[in-house]
């Protein structure tokens, strides 16, 4: 078992930083969560993202990519999804792209690469991002991954920071929570970005999303880096430091501590996007930080559901009732996308060259 393989590790180094412990229990490849298993977004899964909400999702990112293949002059455009799941976000911006478009996809879960597969066979689908050799010019879309990303954890103790690891307890039969002295790297992250902090709030040290920012913008000769994930920056994550932000997830509910059953639930946390904007200004990029809601609505989705709305009344006036049930559906999903307490409150890092 992972937990066991683990638990070995830890006694011959030492307590595991927590950004070591979440790599193995998420992308493990013989037992990490995404590595293995089902595919983990979708109804019978463990979460639900905006791309299986409702497919207008894509549609309107379509939009967004025959902007940028216009702005940068590319024909065909490339199109990159990286975390990209069974392909519900993939499918739908191909299906509504109205330029020339040359797709690929990265994705770790071999479940979700049969998925991809199937509904967008014309994807070029590698397991890392190591895999795809840019320059690219077109458009990266990275919906929901930066949150899986590991990072260290940092708590507040006095004018420090320490570092709260992954150790055994005495029997050494299970996990447990242990600190010690924060890694130089981790308290100067945390000392940049993590605004003020109680003492023994907990902060996630999110260096590895940094450093995948950069990479995204890096592969980039021209054209945008789209991140979508909750979380926010600066004052809107001072609230959340008390406690941090870390959590797993199960069954589309919270699930249990994250050192209980390494490898078989999400571990998540929200993403500070004051940090990846920063990241991706050090690969050269210009930057935007808005809500989903903002993005959505500005590449056409409140025109789309007008138009679909217009559409519903005049089924109305047929006796087409299940096509007008069909219609309502893509309204009411559409919608959620926008929701100011839900998925329009998420972010959006636009990362432009």
């Amino acid at each position: 078992m992972l937990r066991d393989r683990l638990i070995a590790r830890i006694r011959q180094e030492g307590p595991l930083p927590f950004d070591e412990f979440m790599r193995a229990a998420l992308y493990d490849s013989a037992e990490g969560y995404f590595a293995t298993g089902p595919l983990r977004s979708a109804k019978e899964g463990d979460f639900l993202t905006s791309p299986e909400v409702s497919p207008l999702f894509g549609e309107t990112i379509a939009c967004f990519v025959a902007a940028e293949a216009a702005r940068i002059g590319a024909d065909p455009v490339d199109v990159l999804e990286v975390g990209a799941g069974s392909g519900s976000l993939t499918r739908p911006l191909l299906d509504a792209v109205p330029v020339p478009a040359r797709a690929r996809a990265v994705e770790v879960s071999p479940a979700a690469q049969e998925g991809l597969a199937e509904v967008a066979p014309e994807a070029a689908v590698v397991a890392s991002l190591d895999e795809v050799a840019g320059p690219l010019r077109g458009v990266i879309v990275a919906n929901e991954v930066a949150d899986n990303l590991p990072a260290a954890l940092a708590v507040r103790r006095g004018a420090e920071w320490v570092e709260r690891r992954v150790g055994v307890v005495a029997a050494g039969e299970s996990l447990a929570w242990v600190e010690g002295p924060a890694r130089a790297e981790v308290a100067a992250w945390a000392e940049r970005f993590a605004g003020p902090v109680p003492e023994g709030g907990q902060v996630e040290v999110q260096l590895a999303a940094g450093e995948w920012v950069r990479r995204l913008v890096g592969l980039l000769a021209a054209g945008s880096v789209l991140v979508f994930d909750y979380g926010d920056a600066g004052e809107g994550l001072a609230g959340r430091r008390a406690e941090g932000t870390l959590r797993t997830y199960r069954g589309h509910h919270l699930g249990p501590d994250p050192l209980l059953e390494p490898g078989s639930i999400d571990v998540t946390m929200d993403v500070d996007f004051g940090a990846l904007a920063a990241a991706a200004r050090k690969a050269g990029a210009g930057v935007e930080v808005l809500t989903q809601a903002a993005f959505l609505e500005r590449w056409g989705l409140r025109d789309r559901l007008a138009a679909l709305r217009e559409e519903e009344l005049a089924l109305a006036r047929t006796d087409r009732v299940m096509e007008r049930l069909a219609v309502r559906g893509r309204i009411t999903d559409g919608e959620a996308l926008l929701h100011p307490r839900g998925l329009g409150d998420f972010r959006v890092l636009v990362a432009t060259k």
